[in-house]
């Protein structure tokens, strides 16, 4: 009976300082998210791209220097690709707002009139009011984002620089350490793959239907998709005005979200899964809890993040007695569960 009780006496004293913990680390990344943000992306590019520094120092013998500067090109020609695209897509969004939010007003004056005819009073005006200063405020604060990620691109870089000259590419990593590399290297391989696979085809299957923007939503698929199970349900709604107010048909409309829709279900569903085996064994609730967290954080960044941070999170509790039951409780194992054993 001491025993049991000594035990949950531990268990409330771990608990609660995992709790104060939470709260500390919360905000210490609230308050250096300047410097955090620009640090957690150079980590996660250093582990991407560390591969090759390593391979040219050891298998081809070439300098340190010369294989951080090759790595460093190849990074830089990556960051710029994506910079050229997100600043395209900022732009095409910024000479576009008038028209997306006039048709997004449209839609809901037609949704009104519908239920007008049906007896039913809603608040048009202050509803319409509302959407008009909403929607330009969701775009501007999109185009923010965008801009502040692309002016980070040279701390990004610095930080890449002198992860990179102090690793040492002649020494193997073992433990925590190598399956947390090896879990986040695999994670980006794959997802930045996966995503550019689903932009192209939503792109495609958009403009194959001869909807305006077609190139733009598709870009935002590849985009949002590296926001788990949110960003491709958003990404699949937002060609909606633009359908309605181009085809004027409900029954077109219906394809433009049910065509992209079944692509990401099926990449979500199928895909992934299958290309990532058993991937960082993460509960879906544990992944909607990191993106909300992250993102109250750091925002859309945050969200991206969101699911390797978590997975890292999982890795290193799940090595230490003491919060392994934190560690196994993200992975979706609760407590005391055993399988089923199915009776023959």
């Amino acid at each position: 009976m001491n025993t049991n009780l000594r035990d949950e006496q531990v268990w409330l004293a771990v608990g609660s300082l995992m709790i104060l913990a939470t709260v500390a680390l919360a905000g210490a990344l609230f308050y250096t998210r300047a410097v955090m943000i620009p640090f957690v992306l150079a980590i996660f590019i250093t582990t991407a791209v560390s591969p090759i520094v390593d391979r040219l120092v050891v298998r081809l013998r070439f300098p340190g220097w010369l294989a951080i500067s090759i790595a460093l090109i190849l990074v830089l020609a990556i960051l710029v690709l994506l910079g050229a695209a997100l600043g395209l897509a900022v732009q095409t969004i910024i000479n576009t707002a008038d028209e997306y939010t006039r048709q997004v007003t449209d839609l809901t004056q037609r949704l009104f009139a519908q239920l007008h005819a049906h007896g039913l009073k809603v608040d048009e005006k202050a509803v319409l009011d509302q959407m008009k200063s909403w929607l330009p405020g969701i775009i501007t604060t999109a185009a923010g984002t965008v801009t502040s990620l692309i002016s980070d691109g040279l701390l990004v870089m610095f930080f890449v620089i002198f992860l990179l000259a102090g690793r040492d590419s002649h020494q193997r990593q073992t433990g925590i350490y190598a399956e947390i590399e090896s879990a986040i290297r695999k994670y980006i391989v794959t997802k930045t793959a996966i995503s550019a696979v689903a932009g192209v085809l939503v792109g495609t299957i958009l403009w194959m239907m001869g909807l305006r923007m077609a190139v733009l939503f598709g870009l935002l698929a590849f985009l949002f998709n590296y926001i788990p199970n949110v960003g491709p349900i958003v990404a699949s709604l937002l060609p909606i005005p633009i359908a309605f107010a181009q085809f004027e048909n409900p029954w077109m409309v219906l394809p433009v979200v049910a065509l992209p829709g079944t692509v990401h279900m099926i990449i979500g569903n199928f895909v992934e899964p299958k290309l990532m085996g058993q991937g960082l064994e993460l509960h879906p609730v544990a992944v909607l809890l990191a993106l909300a967290f992250l993102g109250l954080l750091w925002g859309v960044i945050g969200m991206v993040l969101a699911v390797p941070i978590a997975a890292m999170a999982r890795i290193v509790l799940s090595r230490f007695a003491t919060t392994r039951a934190l560690g196994e409780l993200l992975a979706g194992q609760l407590p005391g569960a055993r399988p089923i054993v199915p009776m023959i």
